[in-house]
């Protein structure tokens, strides 16, 4: 064991949420998943979990959009979201008043990019993203140690790019359209093909539209924040990593070979994320050690 501070992660998913107990990925002590269903049920399954732990710090890494803006009074809520049920959510301060522990919250994707940052991939970068691809399309950016915050969290997920010629679909996203979650969320695939994106045969020209999305959406990355290095999670690319190669052909070609961008080593800067499937639980324990600093 370590004197290391023990930390509470919870990862808030849209389909299934993550509590563990943990000091950093080599040392997890407990984890326990809860089905994802409305707020009350399961946010005091999650509070059920925390109180059988001995814990220094609550981390919590939840999907969006949050009111992040510290002296907001919804600070640490859930906004208007895709997810039924869940706009208007406090998590922070239910999770605050409820156990006397510090506290820190962030976007599930900034957290995975934190996580990335101190234990994988990204150690030692000046700038990189997590893109994670399942229930919706998140994007965490993270430049000189911090996520990127203006007057709110990013919602590249939600960025609109340009649409292979002939594709007429609408897209899923409710607010959106057309957007990039609106084409390849799970459920944007679901609608758009008739399974879920983890269903799909592992080859077909269907891919095609996928990987032309998706390489908009890393082409605008690149120009707008030039990161070192963009890790794309999720269950959709964990079910496909065939797809990473012709991912970076096609951000390759849309590059151009313009400016410094031509002379990226796109196996290099386009990838899984180090920590596979744990960046996201262990952005929860990121933040809960962040909770540390304050």
């Amino acid at each position: 064991m370590t004197d290391a501070p023990l930390i509470a992660g919870l990862e808030l998913g849209g389909t299934k949420c993550v509590a563990l107990l943990a000091t950093g990925p080599g040392d997890v002590r407990e984890q326990v998943t809860v089905p994802t269903s409305d707020p009350e049920t399961t946010l005091a399954a999650l509070e059920a979990v925390l109180a059988g732990w001995t814990f220094d710090a609550i981390g919590v890494a939840s999907f969006g959009p949050l009111e992040l803006n510290a002296g907001h009074p919804d600070f640490g809520a859930i906004t208007a979201t895709t997810k039924p049920g869940w706009t208007g959510t406090h998590i922070a301060q239910r999770f605050a008043a409820r156990f006397p522990a510090p506290l820190a919250i962030q976007t599930d994707v900034n957290g995975a990019a934190l996580a990335e940052a101190r234990w994988g991939a990204a150690q030692g970068l000046t700038s990189h993203a997590y893109i994670t691809i399942g229930t919706g399309v998140g994007v965490g950016l993270v430049t000189g140690g911090r996520p990127v915050q203006g007057l709110a969290h990013g919602e590249a997920g939600h960025m609109r790019v340009p649409r292979m010629p002939g594709d007429a679909f609408e897209g899923w996203c409710p607010f959106h359209g057309d957007c990039v979650e609106g084409l390849i969320a799970g459920p944007a695939l679901a609608k758009r093909f008739g399974c879920k994106g983890e269903e799909l045969p592992t080859d077909g020209p269907l891919w095609d539209l996928f990987v032309h999305d998706l390489g908009g959406l890393l082409h605008n990355l690149v120009t707008m924040l030039a990161p070192e290095r963009i890790a794309i999670g999720g269950g959709v690319m964990t079910a496909h990593a065939r797809l990473f190669a012709p991912l970076r052909k096609r951000l390759a070609e849309s590059i151009g070979g313009y400016g410094s961008f031509a002379t990226l080593d796109m196996d290099t800067l386009v990838g899984p994320p180090g920590l596979g499937a744990m960046a996201g639980p262990m952005g929860a324990v990121a933040m809960g050690l962040e909770a540390l600093k304050a």
